[in-house]
C-alpha cells in the first residue's frame, strides 16, 4: 500500500510538472517538489519498516534496491529545486528524472521484483554491503539527472539551452562520480573480500560496474580537458547511463554470478 501511495504521489508530481512545462512556466511550479519529497519519504518508510522487520538495512534484494533508488532520486530532485539549480532548464530536468524514478518504481511493483520480507543470506549481512549499495545508488541518482540533461542537450535546437544542459550534465556527473566510485568500487571490493575472500573476482556485476565507471571516467576526462565537447560528450553520458541500467537489470536478469541474488 505504501509503495502504491508513493507511486500515485510521484505520478501527481509528474502531472504538475508536465502542466507547467506545457504552459512554459516551469519556474512558477511551487508544488511538484513537495510531492517529490512526500514520495521519497513514503519510499524511505518502506525501507525503514522492512529494515526493522529483518533487523538489517533493507537494500539486499531487487525490490528493496529499486524502492531505495527511486526514493533517492526524488529526494535529490527536491533538494535541487530548493537550491534552485538548473535555472530555466530545471523544469525539464525535474520532469525527465521523475519519469525515470516512476519507471523504476513500476518495475519494483512488477512480478520481476519479489516483495516477500526475508532476512538476507549471511554473505549480505555486512555494513560494507550497506555502504556499497547505498553509495552506489546515491551516485547513480546523479547519473539519472545527467542522462536527462545529456539527452536534452542532444535534441534541443537552442544553442543557449544546449550549453546549459551540457554544463548541468558535467556538474551532475562530477557530483555522482566520487560517490559511485566509493560505493561501487571501493566499498564493493571491501565487502567482496569480507563475503567471498577476494577483493575482485571478475563477477559479471563487478565487471559491468567497472565498465560503467570507465565510461564516466572517460566523460570527465574529455569534458574537463576540453578534448571533446558538445554532442559527443553528451553521447558518452548517455552510454554511461545505459551501462548503469545494464549493470543492475541486465546482470540481475540475464547473467548469473555472485550477485545473482541482488
Amino acid at each position: 500500500m505504501t509503495a502504491t501511495a508513493a507511486f500515485i504521489v510521484l505520478l501527481a508530481a509528474i502531472t504538475v510538472q508536465g502542466v507547467y512545462i506545457i504552459k512554459g512556466k516551469s519556474h512558477s511550479d511551487r508544488v511538484s517538489h513537495f510531492l517529490l519529497l512526500l514520495s521519497s519519504l513514503l519510499l524511505f518508510s518502506i525501507t525503514l519498516y522492512r529494515s526493522i522487520t529483518i533487523k538489517f538495512v533493507a537494500v539486499t534484494n531487487t525490490f528493496e534496491s529499486l524502492v531505495f533508488f527511486s526514493g533517492v532520486i526524488c529526494f535529490v530532485l527536491f533538494v535541487l529545486k530548493i537550491k534552485r539549480a538548473g535555472g530555466h532548464t530545471a523544469g525539464f530536468v525535474q520532469f525527465g528524472s521523475s519519469i525515470i524514478a516512476l519507471v523504476l518504481l513500476a518495475v519494483a511493483s512488477s512480478p520481476l521484483a519479489p516483495k516477500q520480507i526475508a532476512p538476507p543470506i549471511p554473505a549480505l549481512k555486512s555494513s560494507w554491503l550497506v555502504l556499497h549499495v547505498t553509495f552506489s545508488f546515491i551516485g547513480e541518482s546523479f547519473f539519472v539527472l545527467s542522462f536527462v540533461t545529456a539527452v536534452a542537450s542532444i535534441i534541443t535546437k537552442s544553442g543557449e539551452k544546449k550549453k546549459a544542459y551540457e554544463s548541468l550534465t558535467a556538474k551532475f556527473i562530477a557530483l555522482g562520480y566520487p560517490v559511485f566510485t566509493a560505493g561501487a568500487l571501493i566499498f564493493g571490493a571491501i565487502w567482496a573480500r569480507y563475503a567471498w575472500g577476494s577483493f575482485w573476482s571478475w563477477d559479471p556485476k563487478e565487471t559491468w560496474a567497472l565498465i560503467t565507471w570507465l565510461v564516466y571516467t572517460a566523460y570527465l576526462h574529455v569534458r574537463f580537458t576540453g578534448k571533446i565537447g558538445g554532442k559527443t560528450s553528451s553521447l558518452i553520458a548517455v552510454v554511461g547511463f545505459c551501462f548503469t541500467l545494464f549493470t543492475f537489470f541486465g546482470v540481475n536478469f540475464l547473467l548469473s554470478g555472485l550477485h545473482s541474488y541482488g
